[in-house]
């Protein structure tokens, strides 16, 4: 077996194109997650247990089960229950879903982190719940928790070649069908690693500049 660069400067541009659907789908998965973890655990925190206590439920539910699983849940399932979904919308619900409860957890730990007087003082204005959480409590308990929540960027991302087990053409299923047609895996696979090890480093970089910038807001 020896390298053919004549073959992968042929299949760089298809493999390039692929790749917008990898990082689409990292982030509006991302963005999904993030939305949802902070609904989750806003919504755990409730002092209503009817609230509470359903969503620890699902929280250590999801956290529990494989993310293949519920890709396949969604997107074989649901049709029998009359909720049909195509194959990119089905992945991206999939990883929101799934790390939008691993990021929940990082959110209650940045809610936790808020001093009780900070909430007293809230009452004691008489501030609603939502301008309670959106005035005071979120923009305190949001900075301390990004490193963490970089991290989770850069897990769904590396999660994103599940999507090919329900024939979402992003990077690896583009690879698995150059390879099969060609006969020849060594080339799209290892520009497939090299493609992920680079975005998943500059991912890294970007988590640690927005750290920064956070901590230089805040005087730091």
């Amino acid at each position: 077996m020896f390298w053919d660069w004549s073959y992968s400067w042929e299949i760089l541009p298809i493999l390039a194109r692929a790749s917008i659907i990898t990082i689409e789908a990292t982030v509006l998965g991302f963005a999904l997650a993030a939305t949802f973890g902070l609904l989750l655990a806003v919504m755990r925190m409730s002092q209503a247990a009817w609230i509470s206590v359903p969503t620890a439920g699902f929280v250590e539910f999801v956290r529990s089960t494989p993310l293949l699983i519920q890709i396949f849940f969604i997107y074989f399932v649901l049709p029998e229950f009359g909720v049909t979904l195509g194959a990119m919308t089905a992945g991206i619900l999939a990883l929101g879903m799934h790390y939008g409860s691993y990021c929940s957890e990082v959110y209650r730990a940045g809610l936790e982190n808020i001093p009780r007087g900070q909430w007293e003082a809230s009452t004691a204005l008489n501030l609603s719940p939502y301008h309670t959480f959106r005035d005071i409590i979120i923009p305190q308990a949001i900075p301390p928790v990004v490193p963490a929540l970089g991290n989770y960027f850069v897990a769904l991302f590396k999660e994103t070649p599940l999507l090919s087990a329900i024939a979402v053409l992003e990077l690896m299923q583009t690879a698995k069908i150059l390879g099969s047609e060609n006969f020849r895996y060594t080339e799209p696979i290892t520009l497939v690693g090299v493609f992920f090890l680079v975005f998943s480093l500059i991912a890294a970089a970007g988590v640690r500049r927005v750290e920064y910038w956070l901590k230089y807001r805040r005087g730091g």
